[in-house]
C-alpha cells in the first residue's frame, strides 16, 4: 500500500512536490487556504536546476509559451531615459536581473497544477487547524471540520506559514532584509518598453514596471526601511501607507498609484528570509518558502521551490522503495537526505548581503546619483561579470540527483 501524503499549499513548491510524489507512486491530497487557484502574481525567474526539473516533468516548453518575453532590465531616470541596460541572458544558468525564462508566479504554478490536478486530490478554501502525530502517522483537523490521517505531511506554505508555527513554534529565526514591497498588476499602454524599468528616488523609494501577458504590467513599489510591523496591517492600511509614501513622486508613479486604487491583486510584504535549524519533525516536513524563503531579492526563490519539491519526493521514493510496506516506512532517513542535498543550495540562495537593498534604494539625491553612475558602470561587460561572480546567486549550485 502506498503512503498517503498531505501537501498543504498549492503554489509552486506545493504543486511541484505533489507532481513528483504522484509520479513516484504516492497517494497525494493537497489543501490550499485560498478559495480558488491563485493566478497572477509577480514575475519570477526559473533558472539553472529548476529548468532541468521542468524538463524532467515535460513542462519546459509549456512554460516558455507563457514567458513574459522580457528583453532585459533598464535603470531609468525621472524622464524615463535609460541610465543602464542589462540584457536578458540567453542560457538556463543565467544570473542577471532578467532570466531567459521569466514568467508570472501564477502562470508557472498553474502549468504544474494543470499537470497534476487529475492525479492528486485538491481542496481549496481550507487549511490545517490542528495537527498531532505519533510514530505511525499524522492526524489532521481542518478548519472546515474535516479530519483525516496521513502517513506524512508536507508543509509548502508561504513565508508566514501557519502550519509551520503549529509544528515548529518559535523555531523560525527570520532575517529581515529592510525592504517593504507592494506588488500588483496595472494596464499596459502602447508605449511601454519591452524591458523591465527600474526607477529610484530619495528616501529609499523605488518602483519597477515589468512586462506581463494579456496587456498587463507587473508593478512593484518598494521602500528601503526597517520593518515596523507593516506585514501585520490590514490590506487597506497597507494601500494607504503606499499611497502616502509615494504621493508626489515623479516618473510613472502617478500612473501606478492610480491603477493601485483599482487593482484586485494587491500583495504587500515586508521582506524577510526564513531560517530554520531543522526542516522536519517526525512525519512532518517543510519545503519551499515555509522552510527557507530567500526573498525575491535573490532571484532564485522559485528555482529553490521547484528543486526542493523534486528532491523531497525523490528522497522519499528512494528510501521507501526498500520497504516492504511503503506506508509504514520511517521517513527520517529520507528527510535527512533531503536536507543534505538542499542545505548548500539554500545557503547559496540566502547568502545576500543586507547592504544590497541599501545601495540599490538610496535615501539622498547624492545617493541616487551615485547609484545610477554605479549601475551604468555595472552594465558594462567586464564589470557585470565581476558583479555576477560576487553577488549573483548560483541557480545550479548542486548536482541535481537523478531519482
Amino acid at each position: 500500500m502506498s503512503a498517503r501524503i498531505l501537501v498543504t499549499g498549492a503554489s509552486v513548491a506545493g504543486n511541484t512536490a505533489a507532481w513528483w510524489l504522484v509520479k513516484h507512486g504516492f497517494t497525494v491530497d493537497v489543501v490550499e487556504r485560498a478559495p480558488a487557484f491563485r493566478d497572477g502574481g509577480q514575475n519570477v525567474d526559473v533558472r539553472g536546476n529548476a529548468r532541468e526539473v521542468l524538463r524532467r516533468m515535460g513542462l519546459e516548453e509549456r512554460a516558455f509559451q507563457r514567458s513574459t518575453h522580457e528583453r532585459g532590465t533598464d535603470w531609468v531616470d525621472e524622464d524615463d531615459d535609460v541610465v543602464a541596460r542589462f540584457e536578458a541572458d540567453d542560457s538556463d544558468t543565467d544570473s542577471g536581473p532578467t532570466a531567459e525564462l521569466e514568467i508570472r508566479r501564477g502562470d508557472i504554478a498553474r502549468i504544474i497544477y494543470d499537470a497534476v490536478r487529475e492525479r492528486a486530490a485538491f481542496r481549496f478554501g481550507d487549511r490545517i487547524e490542528g495537527i498531532e502525530q505519533d510514530t505511525s502517522g499524522v492526524d489532521v483537523r481542518f478548519e472546515s471540520g474535516q479530519q483525516a490521517r496521513y502517513d506524512l505531511v508536507v508543509v509548502a506554505e508561504g513565508v508566514g506559514s501557519h502550519t509551520r508555527e503549529l509544528v515548529f513554534p518559535g523555531e523560525n529565526e527570520p532575517r529581515w532584509m529592510d525592504l517593504t514591497i507592494a506588488y500588483f498588476s496595472i494596464p499596459g499602454q502602447p508605449g511601454d518598453s519591452p524591458y523591465a524599468r527600474q526607477y529610484n528616488t530619495v528616501d529609499g523609494r523605488g518602483a519597477t514596471l515589468k512586462r506581463s501577458l494579456d496587456g498587463m504590467l507587473g508593478a512593484y513599489l518598494g521602500i528601503q526601511k526597517k520593518p515596523e510591523g507593516e506585514n501585520e496591517w490590514s490590506v487597506e492600511q497597507q494601500r494607504r501607507f503606499i499611497e502616502e509614501q509615494f504621493a508626489g513622486d515623479a516618473w510613472e508613479i502617478p500612473r501606478i498609484l492610480e491603477a493601485m486604487r483599482q487593482t484586485d491583486d494587491f500583495y504587500f510584504d515586508v521582506l524577510r528570509q526564513v531560517h530554520m535549524k531543522r526542516w522536519s519533525n517526525g512525519r512532518i516536513v517543510l519545503t519551499g518558502d515555509a522552510a527557507w524563503c530567500p526573498t525575491p531579492l535573490t532571484g532564485i526563490g522559485t528555482s529553490l521551490a521547484m528543486v526542493g519539491g523534486y528532491v523531497l519526493a525523490g528522497e522519499l521514493a528512494s528510501e521507501q522503495a526498500h520497504e516492504m510496506t511503503r506506508a509504514a516506512a520511517d521517513p527520517a532517513p529520507a528527510f535527512a537526505a533531503y536536507e543534505r542535498v538542499m542545505r548548500p543550495f539554500v545557503k547559496e540562495g540566502q547568502n545576500l548581503p543586507k547592504i544590497v537593498p541599501r545601495l540599490l534604494w538610496p535615501h539622498s539625491e547624492i545617493g541616487v546619483t551615485l547609484m545610477r553612475g554605479a549601475m551604468h558602470l555595472a552594465s558594462t561587460p567586464v564589470v557585470k561579470k565581476i558583479i555576477d561572480n560576487g553577488f549573483a546567486r548560483d541557480a545550479s549550485h548542486i548536482d541535481l540527483p537523478d531519482y
